[in-house]
């Protein structure tokens, strides 16, 4: 198994997305897309089309469909979405986006429902422009919704939206959880199967946001040959059921179970994707972040308009910064930038430049790398190697 990270970058609108793939002989690395609505566009052949998996979208702001559109990326791949907070720049263009889905998607096959995470009140805007607009979708769908702590925004921007789930279901709808936060854990348990583990975590914002951290599970270490030759196994059909973590029996009736054979297992890999924020709400982010390849954090303005970025509830290089440090993150990717921001080639009366929101935040986290998210920019997570 290998992962497929997709990240979307622009200051308004960024979308992010994970796509898994089965297990391959060859593993292939993981790696980050990037891409905006709006300023230059790089263009990445093959990233998707070599993959037979599936596609995790985090975010759906306006101009989603045509990104889609102008790279390799089919919509109807897409499993599962995860939705930051309830801004339109993050949310407006999530009903097209289903759509577009379903129009990718075969009326013959069994595609199961697509998994929708986000805060609370998401459910309704769905189910509420799907029927207005009399949009019929060919497949299913879940809303899991986050319940949100009342701290994590100004109190006066504070809504209960649990009240205004009233409506009748969509034809299409299967129902989905309402989850709350593991006060022990301080975060939310999304999903937990065998391949990935996905939590969030409260950040502080003009309105609830959460941040994702999708973590890989172990692999398997490698076979212990000369443990498998004591035991008398010879290469065979048994070394594949001991590698997946079957126990096997012997003709002399000895039980050996995969510790018996395999080195110790290899940690998987750890992503972090924030929302806008000005800061974490608890400690649960810091530990969830512990350690991860990848932090996607965003840099609205620069360190010396600080306090405007956190009067709007945003980040700088600097705060951004400080939390991969506390982290132990191996990666900062910044993005969220402002529209007065531009690449050297491109600035013009007014702007600013953008690669002094790098150089900040490099300040602070010294020898960690730092990335300016840019248009269709890979960014390779490689496995981990065997301790």
């Amino acid at each position: 198994m290998h992962l497929l990270l997709c990240v979307p970058w622009h200051c308004e609108s960024p979308l992010f997305g994970l796509a898994s793939v089965p297990d391959s002989a060859v593993p292939r690395p993981c790696h980050l897309l990037v891409w905006s609505v709006f300023g230059r566009w790089r263009h990445f052949d093959n990233l998707f089309t070599r993959n037979e998996g599936e596609c995790w979208l985090f975010d759906c702001g306006e101009g989603t469909q045509t990104q889609f559109m102008r790279s390799n990326l089919k919509a109807g791949r897409i499993t599962k979405i995860f939705i930051t907070h309830l801004h339109g720049d993050h949310l407006f263009g999530l009903p097209g986006l289903l759509c577009t889905v379903s129009l990718q998607s075969s009326t013959t096959t069994d595609k199961q429902p697509v998994d929708i995470y986000g805060p609370v009140g998401l459910r309704n805007f769905i189910w509420s422009s799907l029927q207005i607009s009399h949009s019929q979708l060919v497949f299913s769908y879940k809303v899991h919704e986050l319940v949100p702590s009342a701290d994590q925004c100004p109190a006066e921007e504070f809504k209960d939206l649990s009240l205004q789930n009233g409506q009748e279901d969509s034809s299409k709808e299967v129902q989905g959880r309402t989850i709350h936060m593991d006060p022990t854990e301080d975060c939310y348990m999304l999903i937990d199967d065998e391949q990935f583990i996905v939590r969030a975590f409260r950040l502080f914002h003009r309105i609830p946001s959460f941040g994702f951290v999708v973590e890989e599970r172990a692999r398997p270490g490698k076979l212990n040959v000369q443990k498998l030759k004591e035991f008398g196994i010879q290469p065979g059909p048994i070394y594949g059921k001991l590698k997946n973590g079957s126990s096997v029996v012997l003709e002399n009736g000895v039980t050996i179970t995969p510790l018996d054979v395999l080195d110790v297992p290899i940690p998987g890999r750890k992503v972090c994707i924030l929302g806008d924020c000005s800061g974490v709400v608890g400690a649960g982010g810091v530990k969830l972040c512990s350690g991860a390849d990848l932090l996607v954090h965003e840099a609205t303005l620069d360190d010396s308009q600080m306090e405007k970025a956190r009067e709007h509830g945003h980040s700088t290089p600097r705060v951004a910064a400080e939390f991969a440090k506390l982290c132990g993150v191996k990666h900062l990717v910044l993005t969220h930038f402002s529209q007065r921001y531009k690449p050297p080639d491109l600035i013009g009366e007014g702007d600013n430049d953008i690669t002094e929101l790098k150089r900040q935040a490099e300040l602070v986290v010294n020898l960690q790398e730092v990335t300016l998210a840019e248009d269709f920019m890979t960014i390779v997570i490689p496995y981990k190697k065997q301790k």
